[in-house]
């Protein structure tokens, strides 16, 4: 009530209002006051985070955050007064702008605000242009002797580091992948396993540094989490300077266009595209553009918390989602983030990027030639899983009706800068006859996709065109067939693709003809815009080519994806193909659907993978802490490696990778204790919930808890969160808390007392060292799920072996969550009665197992590890 009647200090109102159950609470919150005067500038959004954003004293528990957020706001205001204010420039003009929008902060920034002599610049007179640079040439053949590996890795870590023989033994067989490859598509292939606290990151930046300046090429580091992506980057400081003499950056992160600002969608948003708070956003997030050091808004320098603060997809929009760019033709072109970061990679000595890009990158890159060379996969454990959806086909609803609109543009009132073929090639077509009728017929044919309102249409058994009607039979197909009671219980259902009725055969042939009547007159228009850039008209300036080029790519992309719905069809009806699996989708939410898919997979991911990332390359590494099985009795047997062999695309080129293992210093014997709890029944909640909350408080709070399932962990946070947080004991929760992972993260270790609950997202990619994380819990086995991809591969992988072995890695994933650093001691917990002894082997050697009842475990883990010995054995000790 007192919310209601009165503008009050908040710090993360979404939360806040999550936590009260008052959705429409407003106020003044200080974390928006934050993002305007300190833009580009960390901070967890917590008291504490605050307190120590701003240099203030962190308050002593709850009682004193009411003082600290008066102190905060005084303090916020004092910078504002401050002449020595970094971040002044653009401040009066946005606050301006602000004020129109009735931002909360306004009229209360504004009195101390000056306004400057000088009108200030707009954000865009204010950011540079990037410079075309010469191209590159190709990197020398150099050999990395043993000796300068060793020595750059001691100038690395240091004078005086703890000097590691895993580590430099790691190093030396690193630098064995940049030696010059024996002959084509051959490349130099390193599987090499790091148990944590190798130092693997140092131990591969050594002779990647140390190659990259001898050879002048560029070494390609490739992740599967934004978290590792920031420690590289951290890491990589100690290699190499933030700028060279001619003020070039020699490392660069390069992510997917969907990453970074698009300049053209916040001029958008400025001049009205967006409206209320999502207005307000847009004037933060252009203050923040002024400051940025690469415009990333994902994983970035842009807060975490600043789109959650919304409550909309605001940053998304800000961002080129829908590949829609129109590169040279847009305004800001030589300001793009994503084309500088392009034309900074493609100079840089050490490029950090992700799985997904990097596949992309080899599959359709825009300069073959500048498809790199020289990979390392750290994460390497996860190339499997990103193969697997770089590589795959699916014709859907969505991805559908994404296409119509890139072909089409905007059809009856819809808002946004989006345009059609027509629109960016206006003046092809009016110069070009041909490719102006190619541009027609794509534009006819189009119609014929999906358009709004298709899903509706198909609930009401009223599909328009061939492809509604398509995805309408497919979804028809899929209820009648579906026998995995997830129609009931709200899940997603699937149906494979085979012995399909006629409806759906004869509805597959007519979707693949309208799909060829696309394609068709996209390839002629890719012809035309070739014709142009060979024999160039007078009018064509160096802005135009670019733009036609970039078109070209465009069209390319395009076509090849029609092309392969074009092939996922004509499967249908037909003789199964041994190298893929196909299956049909209707994809819900609780009880809500919201698409319709065709899907195809490859078997065996890793062929694609082999064929176009590896063959081309000179020399790959791909390591991990759980690359290898550890099913089997020794790391040096070929069980052992079998697994990292196939799912690293080892098998399909020639010749042996190079295999090595370094096995973690940690002594986990008397660091670390694994728990199986027997008394907490599956399938029951208030049983599962009571015991998260009796292990949270044990252990004081410094609980990561793992669950399987969204539904189970809401329910426990439902039934657990109000009673802990009274306790000073907060939890968060992924998938609950209006606030995105990397921040929860971010929450959660800078508070010793606090509990994070999450998925698969936290199990994989979480690096808390010290005392914030001292507890692990897991909720049962993560056993796979039973889907139709996951059965075909059982199959062809060995049945029940093949899925011990993704449960072991699970497993080891999720444990080496627990010790990150020499001094971590923990407690590893599984509230699972029905832990196979088989799976025990996925824990490190030496790392004591019991089997105990709930209490036991309670005592244990609020004894701590460092106590054990002073309690009574307890349980069953497991070998």
């Amino acid at each position: 009530m007192a919310a209601a009647d009165t503008p009050v200090l908040l710090l993360n109102a979404p939360l806040v209002a999550s936590r009260l159950g008052y959705p429409d609470l407003s106020g003044l919150d200080l974390l928006e006051a934050f993002a305007f005067v300190h833009p580009a500038r960390f901070c967890v959004p917590t008291p504490r985070g605050l307190a120590e954003a701003l240099g203030l004293p962190q308050p002593e528990g709850d009682a004193g955050v009411p003082d600290l957020l008066q102190h905060a706001a005084g303090a916020l205001i004092a910078v504002c007064r401050d002449p020595e204010w970094f971040e002044r420039e653009g401040a009066w003009s946005a606050l301006q702008s602000l004020e129109r929008l009735r931002w909360p902060w306004a009229q209360v920034l504004k009195p101390h605000i000056a306004k400057p002599e000088r009108a200030e610049r707009w954000l865009f007179s204010r950011l540079p242009e990037w410079e075309e640079a010469g191209e590159r040439p190709a990197p020398r053949a150099v050999e990395l002797s043993s000796q300068a590996v060793a020595e750059q890795l001691a100038r690395l870590t240091g004078e005086g580091a703890e000097q590691r023989e895993g580590q430099r033994d790691y190093a030396q067989n690193a630098a064995r992948v940049f030696a010059p490859r024996p002959r084509e598509a051959r490349p130099h292939l390193a599987l090499a396993q790091a148990g944590t606290g190798i130092g693997k990151t140092l131990g591969y930046l050594a002779p990647a540094s140390l190659w990259a300046e001898h050879s002048g090429g560029t070494v390609w580091v490739s992740t599967f989490t934004k978290n590792l992506q920031r420690q590289l980057r951290a890491e990589s400081r100690r290699a190499w300077p933030a700028k060279r003499a001619d003020g070039t950056p020699p490392v660069v992160v390069r992510k997917g266009r969907e990453n970074y600002l698009c300049l053209l969608n916040l001029e958008d948003a400025l001049q009205g595209g967006f409206a209320g708070r999502a207005a307000i956003l847009a004037q933060l997030v252009a203050r923040w553009g002024g400051y940025t050091r690469d415009g990333d808004m994902i994983g970035g320098d842009l807060p975490g918390w600043l789109g959650t603060l919304f409550r909309k997809r605001g940053i998304a929009a800000l961002t080129d989602q829908r590949g829609e760019c129109i590169y040279a033709g847009c305004p800001h072109y030589r300001k793009c983030f994503i084309e500088r970061a392009a034309r900074d990679s493609a100079q840089a000595d050490l490029v950090i990027a992700n799985h997904a890009l990097v596949m992309v990158n080899a599959a359709r890159a825009r300069d073959p030639a500048a498809r790199p060379t020289r990979l390392i996969f750290d994460e390497g454990h996860y190339v499997f899983d990103a193969a697997d959806s770089t590589f795959a086909a699916t014709l859907s609803g969505q991805e559908a009706i994404e296409l119509r609109r890139w072909i089409i543009g905007p059809e009856r009132e819809a808002r946004g800068r989006r345009r059609g073929l027509a629109a960016r090639l206006a003046d092809v077509a009016s110069y070009d006859e041909a490719g102006g009728e190619a541009i027609a017929a794509a534009c006819k044919a189009g119609q014929l996709l999906p358009s709004d309102g298709w899903l509706q249409r198909l609930n009401e058994n009223a599909p328009l065109g061939p492809v509604e009607a398509l995805l309408a039979a497919v979804r028809t197909a899929t209820y009648a067939r579906d026998e995995s009671g997830g129609i009931d219980a709200g899940y997603g259902i699937e149906t494979e693709a085979s012995g399909l009725p006629g409806e759906v055969i004869e509805a597959a042939g007519a979707a693949a003809e309208a799909l060829a009547s696309i394609r068709v007159p996209l390839i002629r228009l890719g012809g035309r815009l070739e014709a142009i850039l060979a024999d160039p008209p007078d009018w064509l300036d160096a802005q135009g080519r670019a733009r036609i080029e970039g078109a070209r790519f465009a069209l390319a992309w395009r076509i090849d994806l029609v092309a392969a719905w074009e092939s996922l069809l004509a499967r249908l009806g037909g003789p199964a193909d041994p190298e893929f699996v196909d299956w049909l989708a209707v994809d819900r939410s609780d009880a809500r659907e919201f698409d319709v898919a065709i899907h195809r997979r490859w078997l065996d991911p890793m062929k694609p993978f082999a064929r176009v990332v590896l063959e081309p390359a000179h020399g790959v590494l791909l390591t991990s802490a759980t690359l290898t099985d550890r099913g089997a009795q020794s790391i040096g047997s070929e069980e052992v490696w079998a697994s990292a062999i196939a799912r690293s695309g080892a098998a399909h080129i020639e010749g042996a990778p190079l295999l090595s293992a370094a096995e973690s210093p940690f002594d986990y014997a008397t660091r670390a204790e694994v728990l199986i709890v027997t008394d907490v029944a599956k399938g029951d909640l208030p049983a599962l919930a009571g015991a998260y909350a009796r292990l949270i408080e044990a252990s004081g709070g410094g609980v990561l808890g793992l669950f399987t399932a969204i539904r189970r962990l809401r329910s426990v946070h439902g039934r657990v969160a109000d009673r802990l947080a009274r306790a000073g004991l907060p939890v968060y929760a992924q998938h609950v808390d209006p606030i995105d992972t990397g921040t929860l993260v971010d929450i959660f270790r800078d508070d010793p007392r606090a509990t994070l609950l999450g998925t698969d997202a936290l199990r994989d990619g979480v690096d808390v060292p010290g005392h914030s994380l001292r507890c692990v819990v897991l909720e049962q086995v993560p056993w796979a799920r039973p889907n139709i991809l996951h059965k075909a591969r059982r199959a062809a992988g060995g049945g029940s072996q093949y899925d011990d072995r993704i449960i072991r890695a699970r497993l080891a994933q999720a444990f080496g969550r627990l010790i990150r650093s020499k001094d971590d001691a923990g407690h590893f917990v599984v509230l699972s009665p029905a832990f196979p002894s088989r799976l025990l082997s996925a824990f490190p050697a030496g790392t004591p197992v019991l089997r105990v009842t709930l209490d036991q475990a309670l005592q244990r883990v609020a004894a701590g590890v460092g106590g054990m010995q002073s309690l009574p054995t307890q349980g069953a000790l497991l070998p």
